[in-house]
């Protein structure tokens, strides 16, 4: 057997390199194994990384560069016990709106909170729907909406009213861009069922100006059944943007 020399100082530091390339040599086939698994999984670290970001960007260049708004409504936390102890999960519910009459919400799930709220976000942006409001504050008409066992009933209100609405409810109508809504929960207080029953009542919605295109008529025409005045009907259609 070859006699080892021991080197130390500088020179040890600078035969370091090829003494490590000489050791991984001798390892061989194993060694190999051990550092293509290394690489693959920096690959597979990477690739994850590159996905979520280029996602990200895909998601704000469908809102056209738009600020939305964001609204975290209920996070619940789960967990299954396991041999080694208890395993927890996080389900997060966001609503997301431009606050000019588009909103939507969606739910995600993930073992750590920021993630379970960006796969909410991140459906709920998927999921947004248009809304038609009256003068930019508020819903044209009256509307129920009912999912399992929530029912809520909302309401137009003048000018000055205010969101008269709590909790899951009043995140849907803050980023929707509804200033003035009376609204009423009954049945429950889940927010999953509270949300549906509220997007079931804002999906009837309907305005003036798409009734009278679907039935071939002016919207002036619709407005002077209630027994308004011609003239006064004419400013009301004028006014009416949505």
């Amino acid at each position: 057997m070859a006699d080892e020399t021991i080197v130390e100082g500088p020179a040890a530091e600078a035969a370091a390199p090829e003494a490590r390339e000489g050791r991984g040599r001798g390892r061989g086939r194993g060694n190999d194994r051990g550092g293509g698994g290394g690489d693959r999984g920096g690959d597979r670290g990477r690739g994850r990384g590159g996905d979520r970001d280029r996602r990200g960007r895909g998601n704000n260049d469908e809102d056209g560069g738009e600020e939305l708004i964001e609204k975290l409504v209920h996070i619940n936390r789960v967990s299954k016990t396991v041999k080694g102890g208890k395993r927890f999960g996080f389900a997060a519910l966001v609503v997301v709106g431009d606050g000019k009459g588009r909103v939507g919400f969606g739910h995600g799930k993930a073992r750590e909170v920021p993630e379970a709220i960006t796969k909410a976000t991140a459906s709920a942006k998927k999921k947004m729907v248009r809304i038609p409001l009256k003068e930019g504050r508020t819903l044209h008409h009256d509307g129920k909406g009912r999912f399992g066992a929530g029912k809520v009933n909302l309401r137009s209100a003048p000018a000055g009213t205010g969101i008269i609405a709590g909790g899951p409810m009043r995140a849907v109508f803050e980023s929707l861009g509804v200033h003035d809504v009376v609204t009423k929960s009954v049945g429950t207080s889940n927010p999953y069922n509270m949300i549906r029953a509220t997007f079931d009542a804002l999906t009837d919605q309907t305005s003036p100006k798409s009734v009278a295109q679907r039935r071939g008529k002016k919207v002036a025409d619709l407005l002077g059944r209630g027994g308004a005045a011609p003239v006064e009907a004419e400013a009301a259609a004028e006014a009416i943007v949505e």
